[in-house]
């Protein structure tokens, strides 16, 4: 898939999501493999535009990660145009509006999906930033604000009238926040309706829910999230599966390798070891999901007091699953019983 000048290969994308995709989660995911387009987590316009230290750390980019999208978000045609420049001036190969966020903070100021409720507002949005930067301009949306307002379609032809070069519509509505009954024939009628490329976002976990957003829908690419914090190796996974990508062995050892890979890496980026583990609590509750015993070693680094004792923790865990996956069916019979 290409987004005008942009190779998207393979079309899988990192989504967007806030305290995951800094700078070192996307090199955890590339270094992976099986990503075409990585995105960073979603930036106010204005820190941008005002050059706010904060706002310029999200925005970091390595030499070597293109293609690479920002994304921004806010509600003033004017502070996101300027945004959207600075975002270009850093480097972003793609500029990209954040209209899906659903969080209370952001919809309080009539910011991400609150702008579902504005199409005005949006294509004024739309239209500005469109004028404001060189780069390819995409949007993310949802499917609408709540289940009786699904104007993703309409909205998504409006952007793509007003010069959006991509559309990424998540099945969700605001009003479904993170649950909600999977429903693809929203999705299906923007492409229907679109000659943009439209990416598929929400619950793609595996190779099946990957083939059956593509089959379904139609769609040109699909960008993932939650799964990849779950399973980083799920771009290489569909990528073998889908379009004929080396194949990846995912056991213990390699499993161990990038979590304490990536925690590594997190020590490098924060001043003080107490954020840095908060950080590896965040991603690591997430990473035993599926695992087996994964809720074992959730227990042990969420109540590990220091990164000795976590990493000590992680290792004793890895230790007894190898063992596990080796046959030996009494390898955490220990931590069972306690």
């Amino acid at each position: 898939m290409h987004i005008r000048d942009v190779a998207v290969d393979p079309p899988l994308i990192l989504a967007p999501m806030e305290g995951v995709t800094d700078i070192t989660f996307r090199r955890l995911v590339r270094g992976i493999g099986g990503v075409g387009l990585v995105c960073t987590e979603f930036i106010p316009a204005s820190g941008l535009a005002e050059d706010i230290e904060r706002c310029r750390a999200l925005a970091e980019l390595d030499e070597d990660e293109h293609p690479v999208t920002i994304q921004v978000y806010g509600r003033e045609p004017e502070a996101l145009a300027a945004g959207a420049r600075a975002a270009q001036a850093l480097g972003a190969d793609i500029v990209d509006l954040n209209m899906g966020c659903p969080s209370k903070k952001v919809c309080a100021h009539s910011g991400g999906s609150a702008l579902m409720k504005e199409p005005e507002l949006a294509r004024a949005i739309v239209r500005a930033i469109r004028a404001a930067v060189d780069v390819p301009f995409t949007v993310k949306m949802r499917s609408g604000w709540d289940p009786a307002h699904k104007n993703a379609p309409e909205l998504a032809w409006m952007c793509q009238e007003e010069g959006a070069e991509a559309v990424t519509v998540h099945w969700r509505t605001r009003a479904d926040l993170y649950g909600g009954e999977r429903e693809l024939d929203t999705v299906a009628e923007v492409k229907r309706r679109l000659s943009i490329p439209v990416v598929f976002n929400g619950d793609i976990v595996d190779v099946d829910s990957a083939r059956e957003a593509f089959v379904h829908t139609g769609c040109d690419a699909l960008m993932i999230g939650r799964g990849a914090i779950r399973n980083p190796w799920v771009f290489q996974q569909i990528r073998h599966a889908l379009f004929d990508g080396p194949a990846v062995v995912v056991d213990a050892s390699e499993k161990e390798r990038v979590l304490l890979g990536y925690f590594d890496a997190i020590l490098h980026r924060f001043r003080s070891e107490k954020g840095a583990l908060g950080r590896w609590k965040k991603i690591s509750k997430h990473f035993t999901d599926g695992l087996p015993h994964g809720a074992l070693l959730k227990d042990d680094v969420l109540h590990a007091q220091s990164v000795a004792e976590a990493r000590d923790r992680v290792a004793a865990f890895f230790e007894r699953l190898r063992a596990w996956e080796a046959g030996d069916a009494d390898a955490f019979a220990s931590r069972l019983a306690s």
